[in-house]
């Protein structure tokens, strides 16, 4: 299955079909995260909300530092 994240074409694994398998892929779920599915803006509580072929998923996170 292929997405767009961030703007460039991205292959999931198998067994990655949501927002929260996603992130923990990504090595991601320790940090704070914005995540947006086709536009939409995706709540915490809604990780589990599937991700489909051809989904634009971008994702932002905060990196500090001064």
């Amino acid at each position: 299955m292929h997405i767009t994240l961030n703007g460039n074409r991205y292959e999931l694994p198998k067994g990655v079909s949501n927002v929260q398998q996603l992130l923990e892929h990504l090595e991601l779920t320790e940090r704070i995260v914005i995540v947006e599915v086709n536009k939409e803006i995706v709540q915490k509580d809604d990780y589990d909300r599937p991700i489909r072929d051809r989904d634009e998923v971008e994702m932002i996170h905060f990196v500090g530092g001064g």
